[in-house]
């Protein structure tokens, strides 16, 4: 007859937590590149015709470089993704 013994796995160490970029640095930086992305794609279509369509380019790529930037002090503030320490 078969005894009924437990058997015993030995399991690796369990995977840390992610949320998959759901942060406030996430959101906060997304908005903001494609707010940027936004406003020069117009000002590339109006800059055949004028030049505020330049400017409106160029400041729709300053509002892209601000984003990253804002969203690089959020992470560092904490409110990003927890980083895993090994």
């Amino acid at each position: 007859m078969t005894e009924n013994k437990p058997e015993i796995a030995y399991l690796p160490p369990g995977v840390p937590p992610t949320n998959h970029g759901h942060t406030v640095a996430a959101w906060v930086t997304m908005a903001g590149i494609t707010l940027g992305t936004l406003i020069s794609a117009v000002g590339l279509v109006l800059a055949a015709g004028s030049s505020a369509g330049l400017v409106m380019f160029v400041v729709g790529l300053v509002v892209v470089g601000a984003s990253l930037i804002v969203g690089l002090v959020l992470r560092n503030l904490g409110l990003g993704q927890k980083t895993v320490r090994r």
